[in-house]
């Protein structure tokens, strides 16, 4: 069923990179077109993975369940470590399966409101020459030189170095998200940082210094459940083929 759902989404992901039809309708309001559609087509992704979530979190409490059996058991000597050891293998994995489980909701919501975010950007007055752009929700930077890739690594090193602890990255490049709905995030991190605090405001200094582009949200967009963050990286929804699968 998700494989069916996958592929949906990926058509309507096509529809930004087809020319625009020839009835008067501009090209933005196309582009805006399909990313609603996107927004909805994510929102009814995220819905079928809370369904999936409930079933593992039953799973997780039958499981825990099963453990403290289990053990009381193994304390009256009435079942051997090694069944014992399997309850706990079994949780374990119960546990991993439900925590991917909302790391894919985590990601759906941030495809979510990065998106929205690119629809706001796209109905406001376009400003010619301007790579900077501010709204009350987001702050948007298109670096005028294009980077052939991004230094993660230098920018990782110069964080770690200027405030002591690592930068704190919530999505490392290409996400299960992305690869079903075929968009290509290979080339970009999110960032757990509010923009305006003072590590938001280093990274952001640090990111237009070396042209690197950005999309940063000030607080949650509406519509979206993600709050504050700094989207780092290319931002268009450049399509990959999709990979046909039912998990």
């Amino acid at each position: 069923m998700r494989g069916v759902l996958s592929i949906l989404i990926a058509l309507c992901l096509a529809l930004p990179v087809v020319a625009a039809p020839g009835d008067g309708t501009s090209p933005t309001s196309t582009l805006i077109e399909a990313q609603t559609r996107l927004v909805e087509r994510t929102r009814e992704y995220r819905e079928s993975l809370e369904k999936v979530l409930a079933f593992q979190d039953a799973e997780v409490a039958r499981a825990e369940n099963q453990v403290q059996v289990r053990k009381d058991l193994f304390a009256r000597g009435i079942v051997s470590r090694r069944e014992m050891e399997q309850g706990e293998a079994a949780l374990a994995g119960a546990r991993d399966r439900a925590d991917e489980t909302r790391k894919r909701m985590e990601e759906a919501d941030a495809l979510v409101g990065e998106t929205l975010a690119a629809i706001e950007l796209a109905r406001m007055p376009k400003v010619a020459h301007t790579d900077l752009v501010v709204t009350e929700t987001v702050i948007r930077y298109q670096s005028p030189v294009a980077p052939d890739a991004v230094d993660f690594a230098t920018l990782e090193t110069f964080f770690a170095r200027r405030f002591g602890h690592a930068l704190p990255v919530s999505a490392r490049g290409q996400t299960l998200v992305h690869e079903r709905m075929g968009l290509d995030h290979r080339r970009a991190i999110d960032v757990a940082l509010h923009p305006d605090s003072e590590e938001g405001q280093a990274l952001i200094e640090y990111l237009r210094l070396n042209h690197i582009p950005f999309l940063a949200f000030r607080r949650a967009v509406p519509g979206a459940s993600t709050g504050a963050h700094v989207h780092i990286g290319p931002t268009s929804l450049a399509l990959l083929p999709v990979r046909n699968t039912s998990r």
